[in-house]
């Protein structure tokens, strides 16, 4: 929600606040491409720390900026740390939970994401309209925040006994035979969950202050929390659905949601659009939590880092590709029609989720026919 402030005080484009957001999914897949698996070999802690530690240098760096080329190092650091973290975090959440514990992994990756997601638009907006520094408390009070997750981390478990054998070095993460049907399904309904954020974070703001109406930062920050409840609360009940059930229900919600956006856009109708941003936080949560409970309850754990963040590694190029192609599209064609694309894309990427679920289902209901043949004759 501070870009639309920095875009009035250094006078930036459409185009160059969505390639501020965009530089830091581009930095994550970068990092995802070299150093996907590194917590194989080195332990989920040392990775996580690594990453922590990049972040908060990235926070910095945005708190004290005097001009825009300091916002994109910034954003530079903090996806070095989101892609060390990213799928380590998920493994560690796993293997540190005990035996047999995908789902309610996922669960509470989904439920952490929508929590941290709702914290930063409220505590945020509320920080920017009513605090000092507009354009700088609300990172100084982020890094207080990473410095006690940086502290938490210290103590976490050092090994978990899963690490890979043998020399860790840079390479691109490597999908097992045996894994590569899920993989494609947790993948595509992973990349279709993450590329909601280049509609909510990177244009979402500046979509809210046009249809609420409001210069008030809070209440637009109230208006897009919407997407983060609805996620928190979806996430939370989705422990009990089977992964493919949820991907389809998520596949659904989101194409419904993209489809009201568009019409809040066009008629600049507030409830439409609330409602647009529930439904699409409902369909993000159950697409994010079927992809990480089907990769969780199939990769076994000294390949589980390098999967993970594989997924990751898609769904961060889509966001980053999509949020250029949209930012360069609202700054030649309007904010609407960026809009209206970005929804597109997404219903898009939820009709091929539902597509490869099918698919996996049959092959899935063929192998076990066959098998059950083989075993009669």
């Amino acid at each position: 929600m501070t870009y639309p402030l920095f875009a009035e005080e250094w006078h930036l484009t459409h185009t160059v606040t969505t390639a501020i957001f965009a530089i830091y999914p581009i930095v994550v897949a970068a990092v995802l491409v070299g150093f996907g698996d590194v917590s194989d070999y080195v332990g989920r802690r040392t990775a996580i720390l690594w990453g922590v530690g990049a972040s908060l240098v990235g926070t910095l760096l945005f708190a004290v900026a005097p001009d825009v080329l300091w916002l994109f190092a910034g954003r530079a650091f903090m996806g070095i740390g989101v892609g060390l973290t990213a799928g380590p975090s998920t493994a560690a959440m796993v293997e540190f939970s005990g035996q047999r514990t995908g789902k309610r992994a996922a669960t509470i990756t989904t439920a952490a994401q929508a929590v941290g997601f709702a914290a930063a638009l409220l505590l945020g907006g509320a920080l920017i309209q009513y605090a000092p520094l507009p354009t700088r408390l609300n990172f100084w009070v982020l890094f207080a925040v990473l410095a006690a997750l940086f502290a938490a981390v210290w103590f976490l478990p050092r090994h978990t006994g899963n690490e890979a054998h043998g020399r860790w070095r840079p390479k691109f993460p490597a999908i097992p035979k045996h894994l590569r049907n899920a993989f494609a399904v947790a993948a595509t309904a992973v990349t279709a969950a993450y590329t909601h954020g280049v509609l909510i974070l990177s244009l979402g703001s500046q979509v809210a202050r046009d249809l609420v109406g409001s210069p008030n930062t809070l209440v637009n920050g109230a208006a897009l929390s919407l997407f983060a409840i609805a996620s928190a609360v979806v996430g939370i009940g989705a422990r009990r659905l089977q992964p493919p059930t949820a991907m389809i229900g998520g596949a659904a919600a989101s194409a419904a949601g993209m489809a009201l956006l568009a019409t809040a856009v066009a008629r600049h109708h507030l409830p439409v659009f609330l409602a647009a941003t529930a439904i699409s936080g409902a369909g993000y949560s159950l697409l994010f939590f079927g992809g990480l409970a089907t990769i969780n309850s199939t990769a076994p754990a000294e390949h589980r880092g390098g999967v993970l963040s594989a997924i990751y590694l898609l769904a961060y190029v889509s966001l980053g590709a999509v949020s250029l192609l949209l930012g360069a599209v609202a700054t030649a064609h309007g904010l609407g029609f960026a809009v209206n694309l970005g929804a597109g894309v997404i219903a898009l990427l939820s009709v091929i989720t539902v597509a490869l679920v099918a698919m996996t289902r049959a092959g899935s209901f063929r192998s076990r026919s066959h098998r059950k043949a083989e075993d009669e004759r």
